[in-house]
């Protein structure tokens, strides 16, 4: 019994230490950062309030306008989580059509490639003209279009990464395509995807946020920031921003888990255990 108690104690003491390797640094950076923020930009270096408002300002301002903030966080959340989900969709499915049939593959993905390096955003007034400017679905298609090249590209990599030796085990086999895929190019593919969805998470929150600068609900996030900016009233557009800050950072470990819990077989997420 001593020695299962020691072996506990053990496992315990290990948990905690890799606990404390892995986030320690991350608080005491977020610590350093805000005392910054409070005293050394304002009092130090003379940061003006109009570039960057003191932090106990800041957190008066969400504290006061916590209900309209609240509001505008529940909208924008919900253009972001339909970029999201709509993006990836149909980047995953592109993703299986293109590495089903290279040759498809090899002659879109220039042309994709060229998409995607034309600004997402210049595409805000036309989708304004196409779903309306106060429609939540022109702001869900500038996330999803920010999402959709990463996980598309990621997700083919990862379909198309497998090693030629199980393929042809597989083909060795007689399985069809169809069995090959299922059991051998989806579940190799899976990190890549959950890393491209990680990205993903993030952009569709700026996605969101930017293409309400062109046109939406006054009580967005968005529309918030620049309606603060305009009254000269800084510390509530930055108290707008932290929101938009702590939703990308909630969706992003929504995915995170979500990883843990489909590919925890996977050594990239054992090793964070």
């Amino acid at each position: 019994m001593s020695a299962i108690a020691v072996t506990d104690t053990d496992g315990g003491l290990g948990r905690a230490s890799g606990f404390a390797r892995t986030w320690l640094p991350a608080i005491l950076v977020f610590g350093i950062g805000l005392l910054c923020w409070q005293w050394i930009f304002p009092d130090v270096l003379g940061v003006k309030p109009f570039l960057l408002p003191r932090l106990s300002d800041v957190i008066d301002a969400l504290w006061e306008n916590r209900d309209a903030l609240l509001t505008a966080a529940w909208i924008t959340f919900k253009e972001a989580f339909g970029g999201l989900v709509l993006g990836s969709s149909v980047a995953v499915i592109a993703s299986l059509v293109l590495a089903r049939w290279r040759p498809l593959g090899n002659a879109l993905i220039p042309y994709l490639i060229a998409a995607n390096a034309i600004p997402v955003i210049a595409f805000a007034p036309i989708t304004n003209a196409w779903f309306g400017t106060l429609s939540p679905w022109s702001k869900i298609v500038i996330a999803a279009a920010l999402c959709f090249f990463p996980v598309l590209v990621n997700t083919l990599r990862g379909l198309t990464s497998v090693h030629p030796a199980s393929i042809e085990l597989m083909h060795a086999y007689a399985c069809p395509q169809r069995t090959i895929f299922w059991k051998l190019r989806i579940p190799a593919s899976m990190p890549y995807l959950f890393t491209a969805l990680k990205i993903a998470a993030v952009l569709a929150m700026i996605g969101a946020v930017v293409g309400d600068y062109f046109g939406g609900s006054t009580e967005s996030l968005g529309v918030q920031i620049q309606s603060a900016v305009a009254l000269s009233r800084y510390e509530i557009a930055w108290a707008a921003i932290v929101v938009a800050s702590i939703l990308g950072s909630v969706l992003y470990g929504a995915v995170a888990c979500a990883e843990r819990l489909v590919i925890r077989w996977h050594p990239s997420v054992r090793a964070v255990d």
